[in-house]
């Protein structure tokens, strides 16, 4: 008998699985020292990102959204 897997809680707060089954996730980096930053670079940070399917996958496995 195997044991159930654990929910990763760090990575289920930082990323949330859409309707289609993309993994959303917020941009890094953009909490502090944003002065040498351009402005093109923050504005871009403002918006969710969608993971790659590889990454996709394990993030997945991470936060248990399979089962």
């Amino acid at each position: 008998m195997s044991a159930k897997m654990k929910t990763h809680k760090g990575a289920a707060k930082r990323f949330k699985i859409t309707k289609r089954g993309k993994i959303k996730h917020y941009n890094q980096g953009h909490s502090h020292l944003m002065s040498n930053k351009s402005a093109r670079r923050r504005r871009s940070m403002r918006k969710p990102s969608v993971l790659s399917v590889a990454k996709a996958r394990r993030i997945v496995r991470m936060i248990n959204a399979a089962g």
